[in-house]
């Protein structure tokens, strides 16, 4: 948690076949939605800063002038908040169920043991992640389509750039198809190993924030298969939580671990977004903004947005 942010769950309550079957579910926002009826449900990305519905085709930018080629379909933590196609309708009393598995038996035993770690009473992170209203944790069913080896070329192999989330804590379900790598401590990039039946969590910038820097935020980025893997898709199932929505992304100053080993922040004390604020700003933006390399560090491109915090992408 100090060097990577990454780490893998097992023995998470949900077992193979329960996860086959969530995955089976994944594949009908794709697979059978008419493409006349996709458009009705995509997602207001910019004008509201929320991914719920569709995110197309072709809508994030890469490099030189390459779009992306991933399409997911996204499901606030309450599945009831927006309509979704016919198809996906039949589904949603399961998918309910899988969402309030991930937040309420997985996160929320992971926001206890991260708590304590910061030696603050077990339930200071759970009392802030409701599973309830204030809470726009979301759910999130993601292909990526194979590209041209003309836009391989143009991109250096990379699918998604290297970024750290917006979130407290991010699930994805460990997935046999490689394209994950994380940035490690020493600044290489290095693969994230499929295991079978367990959960990829990585911490968000919103848990470095609140931890005052001790949690690092994970950089990841999707690159490429290896070649015995090239021509499929890859399916994903991913889960997004977010501290609530009326929370100030200020680190919790009263942890003695802390105050021993000093706080680092984003935002000058007291200037720290609402974590309303700064998810609908971290959305909008994404992969849409334009960035300025950094003169720092190679390989690095920056945008500025609340407050003053940077936020960086690796390309």
């Amino acid at each position: 948690m100090h060097k990577q942010g990454f780490f893998y769950v097992i023995n998470h309550g949900l077992d193979k076949g329960q996860i086959e079957r969530i995955f089976d579910i994944a594949t009908v926002p794709f697979d059978s939605v008419p493409p006349e009826e996709k458009p009705q449900y995509v997602a207001k990305i910019k004008e509201t800063g929320t991914f719920m519905g569709y995110k197309p085709l072709h809508y994030w930018h890469i490099a030189n002038g390459v779009k992306d080629r991933i399409e997911h379909y996204n499901l606030n933590r309450n599945v009831d908040l927006k309509p979704h196609p016919e198809a996906v309708r039949p589904f949603l009393p399961e998918i309910q169920e899988f969402i309030r598995h991930n937040h309420v038996d997985v996160l929320h035993e992971i926001e206890r043991l991260l708590a304590l770690g910061l030696e603050l009473p077990e339930d200071t992170l759970v009392k802030i992640h409701h599973f309830e209203a204030k809470n726009n944790a979301y759910c999130r069913f993601m292909m990526y389509h194979p590209r041209p080896e003309e836009e391989e070329e143009k991109t250096e192999n990379v699918w998604l750039k290297g970024h750290a989330d917006q979130t407290t804590l991010s699930v994805l379900y460990s997935q046999p198809i490689s394209a994950l790598q994380i940035r490690d401590a020493d600044d290489k990039w290095r693969w994230v190993r499929h295991k079978e039946n367990a959960l990829v969590i990585n911490a968000g910038d919103t848990m470095e924030m609140l931890s005052g820097g001790y949690y690092k935020s994970a950089i990841h980025r999707v690159v490429q298969p290896p070649v015995d893997q090239r021509g499929h898709r890859r399916l994903g199932v991913f889960y997004f939580c977010y501290a609530d929505d009326d929370v100030q992304l200020e680190p919790l100053e009263a942890s003695p671990v802390l105050q021993r080993e000093g706080i680092k922040r984003r935002a000058a004390p007291g200037e720290a977004p609402m974590m309303e604020a700064w998810r609908k700003a971290r959305t909008a933006a994404y992969g849409t903004s334009d960035l300025k390399r950094s003169g720092a560090e190679q390989g690095v491109e920056e945008e500025v947005l609340l407050n003053g915090i940077r936020v960086k992408h690796y390309n």
